[in-house]
């Protein structure tokens, strides 16, 4: 095994290659970044990662941070203005989602952190998975789904089942690094 071994999702694209080497499966127990990432995963349905990776310092400027107090309080006027940005993604539903979103946000926080509400689905504490191949890891599982009916619940959008895994890989609640990338190892010792 090679240092620079790397899961087989992974391009040349330096931004991806950061992306992989320092944050994807890393846990994230900060309730606003775990809602930064639920947005983003969100508006990357339908899309390649890479697509909204290279628009997410964008949409944080965009978005206040992602301060879901401010987005929750946008209004039409202002998501509308929102649709003009060409550093986002201009989809009408997902940008409209992020105001929903964090007010869906807002109501899960006045009864718990978003992060024990997230976190619970998989009982606390990452899962390590050891796929050899790419092509063995899932993309949806029983907890996922089972995230996807409790934010859908609360009042998400964009937050399918298969939405909701790729969010628990990126957050580290699955750790889903092939048993041949180094980051792997890095995760399991």
């Amino acid at each position: 095994m090679t240092q620079n071994k790397r899961c087989g999702w992974v391009g040349k694209d330096q931004i991806y290659i950061d992306y992989h080497d320092q944050e994807w499966g890393v846990p994230v127990y900060d309730s606003e970044l775990l809602f930064q990432h639920i947005l983003l995963d969100g508006v990357q349905a339908g899309l390649s990662w890479i697509t909204v990776l290279k628009k997410r310092e964008n949409y944080r400027k965009a978005f206040d941070n992602f301060d879901p107090y401010k987005m929750a309080n946008l209004t039409d006027k202002q998501l509308d203005k929102h649709l003009l940005n060409k550093g986002i993604i201009r989809n009408r539903l997902k940008v409209y989602g992020f105001r929903k979103n964090a007010k869906a946000y807002l109501q899960i926080t006045e009864k718990m952190p978003f992060s024990d509400f997230l976190w619970q689905f998989v009982d606390g504490k990452p899962i390590i998975n050891s796929w050899k191949t790419i092509q063995e890891v899932p993309t949806s599982t029983a907890q996922s789904d089972q995230m996807s009916k409790a934010l859908k619940k609360e009042g998400f959008t964009f937050v399918g089942t298969t939405i909701c895994y790729a969010f628990m890989q990126a957050v580290g609640m699955v750790s889903d690094h092939t048993t041949d990338c180094f980051r792997y190892h890095d995760m399991t010792t």
